[in-house]
């Protein structure tokens, strides 16, 4: 494939958080090394002995690096090679698993067949045949055209897999991925959330003209949630991972917490009653209706002066939400901020910023974090950073931290509010037309972990505040005409890119365009599903 650059891929590097993972609180199962999943227990393993490489293709065309699973424990057993693109520092992890129930819940496979090779390289892709009433979970990679020993790795009995699906591109022989060709992808099960009991092994898929092999991830047949932490542990996870956020210097409207907003004047409407709003009650609002849908008839209006608008930061609180993930082998930490405004939008038009006037203004605005945390070790693994109507995981490599610590900083976006993992600008749309996303470091600075409370999670048994069960709208409906807004505009814009103007924005979601009030954090998919990408 060539000769690449001599300098050190980033993969050769292997990442560590700044400081130790502390020894964590006595109590159930979290951080204990192993979780089981019904009889079949699995550990996690960060250690890798390097198989095969290649240096070009994948992202960044800067290849892929293929590992197997090194110091597994006596009696455990190897379930899929490890692959990650050269590009990122080596940071991942892959299950291994031992049988302990005598039910025969591992099996050797028969066979391999042959997925891939590198045509006169060494490099070559296995798929395991599995046994009757088995399947297989994971490639085996190799450095020969001679077959893998059936001893080298386990299929698993077909009643504690699960189905998966793709998940990020690793690589494949062009630099951006090619259907039609061939792709290595991780893998993640196809069903994820609270519920869920799919459990991701951190092996690889590999798909060849379009088709990817049919491998699947682990059951966890009984999830009790032995492995998820308890409060005490929570507190600890805080304490070490909570983001420290940073608003941008010409920030107007920063966040504050719900105590003082509903002291300093947030207002319940009704709808049939709207010129008589009633104040909340602090410091939870237990007057609010609990319930029910969001059918407009109660929204949170708030006073007109700026001063409200303009938020407390010395009194903004995080409010977590501790979800069990992918098979209870995972801890979320959703870790939600409240603004009481949104601001006004900007965009880039052929490289000069435009005002959007009104549009982005909107009542009560809620953004989050979410930190997930293996339950194997505690350790913190990626983070999922909000982005308006969606969002993007960031894996840990990526971000920037604290200074001696192992707080992630984040940064939000000027008015907005969204989470970016770097300071700069983000276009959200082309270099010819897009909404600025603006962040950078200011005094104005958020430690999440410093004031939260955590307000949900069901296996805690936790009470949840009363301002969480109110279902309906945290702001108004539109005050204002989009069209009108749009129209002020584009007076100012070459008549060329009016009209492409008028359509960018037409395409923003009601979020950024302000059109209704937001409803609040269990209203949203992602309170008891995974997040939104």
């Amino acid at each position: 494939m060539g000769n690449r650059n001599t300098s050190p891929l980033p993969i050769e590097t292997t990442f560590k958080l700044q400081t130790q993972i502390p020894t964590w609180p006595q109590g159930n199962g979290f951080g204990s090394g192993i979780i089981d999943l019904g009889g079949l227990q699995v550990r996690q393993i960060t250690t890798f002995n390097k198989v095969w490489a290649t240096p070009q293709g994948g992202p960044s065309n800067l290849g892929a690096t293929f590992y197997e699973p090194s110091s597994i424990p006596q009696g455990f057993f190897m379930l899929g090679s490890y692959s990650q693109s050269n590009n990122k520092p080596l940071y991942g992890s892959v299950l291994v698993a031992k049988d302990v129930s005598n039910a025969k819940i591992l099996d050797k496979p028969t066979d391999y067949t042959l997925v891939w090779n590198n045509q006169g390289g060494n490099g070559y892709i296995w798929l395991p045949t599995p046994p009757q009433g088995y399947k297989s979970v994971g490639h085996v990679v190799t450095t020969s055209s001679e077959k893998p020993s059936v001893d080298k790795i386990r299929c698993v009995r077909s009643d504690f897999t699960e189905v998966n699906e793709i998940d990020a591109w690793i690589w494949g022989l062009k630099k951006e991925a090619d259907p039609s060709g061939f792709n290595v992808y991780g893998s993640k099960p196809a069903t994820r959330g609270t519920q869920g009991v799919g459990v991701p092994i951190g092996t690889f898929i590999v798909q060849n003209n379009g088709t990817a092999g049919l491998l699947v991830c682990l059951k966890n047949v009984q999830p009790n949630f032995s492995a998820m932490p308890s409060l005490d542990q929570i507190q600890t996870l805080m304490k070490n991972y909570s983001p420290i956020v940073y608003f941008h210097p010409d920030e107007e409207y920063l966040p504050s917490s719900l105590k003082w907003f509903f002291e300093n004047g947030a207002l319940l409407y009704t709808k049939g009653d709207d010129t008589n709003p009633i104040p909340i009650t602090p410091p939870a609002g237990s007057n609010l209706p609990q319930g029910g849908s969001n059918d407009g008839a109660y929204w949170i209006g708030q006073p007109s002066n700026e001063s409200f608008r303009k938020g407390n930061l010395a009194s903004a609180e995080s409010y977590v939400n501790v979800k069990p993930m992918l098979g209870g082998t995972f801890t979320d930490l959703a870790i939600w901020i409240f603004y009481p405004f949104n601001g006004p939008a900007r965009a880039s038009v052929a490289g000069v910023t435009i005002a959007l006037g009104k549009i982005g203004e909107h009542q009560g605005d809620w953004e989050h974090v979410t930190l997930r945390i293996s339950n194997f070790s505690g350790e913190l693994r990626s983070v999922y950073l909000s982005t308006h109507s969606n969002g993007s995981w960031t894996s840990v490599p990526e971000l920037e931290y604290q200074s001696n610590s192992n707080k992630p900083v984040v940064y939000a976006s000027l008015h907005g509010h969204a989470m970016y993992p770097k300071a700069g600008l983000v276009l959200q749309g082309n270099a010819a037309i897009g909404l600025r996303n603006d962040s950078a470091k200011s005094n104005n600075v958020m430690n999440t972990g410093v004031s939260f409370q955590i307000v949900a999670g069901e296996y805690l048994s936790i009470v949840e505040p009363p301002w969480l069960n109110y279902f309906r709208e945290w702001g108004p409906r539109i005050s204002y005409n989009t069209a009108t807004e749009i129209n002020k505009v584009q007076q100012n814009l070459p008549q060329n890119l009016r009209s492409s103007f008028a359509s960018f924005v037409n395409s923003l979601p009601d979020e950024i365009l302000g059109q209704v009030g937001p409803t609040g954090p269990k209203m949203k998919n992602n309170w008891s599903g995974d997040e939104k990408v």
